[in-house]
């Protein structure tokens, strides 16, 4: 029965999405289903996994949020100094990032085998190529549509 309310449900929320433009919340439900349709985790794995992995988002959302990094439009504008103090935040940036990561590992490797990390990690790639290529095939359809 599971196997197949999944992929149903991932169904409907993809077609429901794909209907409108997407939002973050949209997004996110769209993620979770592809996570859960791939990982085919145990109740007991699911229970651990799901609060691991929603910290997880929200300490790299809370990350980017309180980032002050912006991007550098005019780069020969800017002096080196300044050149600088941007390399060392995003330098900063990358190790905050880094550590996130690892305790995130150190902390799902309590409840999920290696290989179903892995998996994970070829999930969330797959679902990021997943969402270009439809805001690519979108994209190219609103363009269509212009001319």
């Amino acid at each position: 029965m599971k196997n197949i309310l999944i992929p149903i449900i991932a169904l409907l929320l993809s077609v429901s999405a794909y209907a409108q433009k997407p939002n973050k919340e949209k997004m996110k439900a769209l993620k979770v289903a592809h996570i859960t349709e791939e990982l085919d985790l145990t109740a007991k794995e699911a229970q651990a996994f799901w609060p691991i992995y929603n910290a997880h988002e929200e300490a790299n959302d809370k990350l980017i949020k309180n980032s002050d990094l912006k991007r550098l439009e005019n780069i020969d504008g800017i002096t080196e100094d300044e050149a600088k103090a941007h390399l060392d935040k995003i330098v900063q940036m990358e190790i905050s990032r880094q550590k996130i990561q690892k305790e995130y590992y150190s902390k799902l490797s309590a409840v999920l085998s290696s290989k179903k990390i892995l998996k994970l990690m070829n999930t969330e790639r797959s679902f990021r190529r997943k969402m270009i290529k439809e805001f690519k095939e979108r994209h190219r359809g609103d363009k269509s549509k212009r001319q």
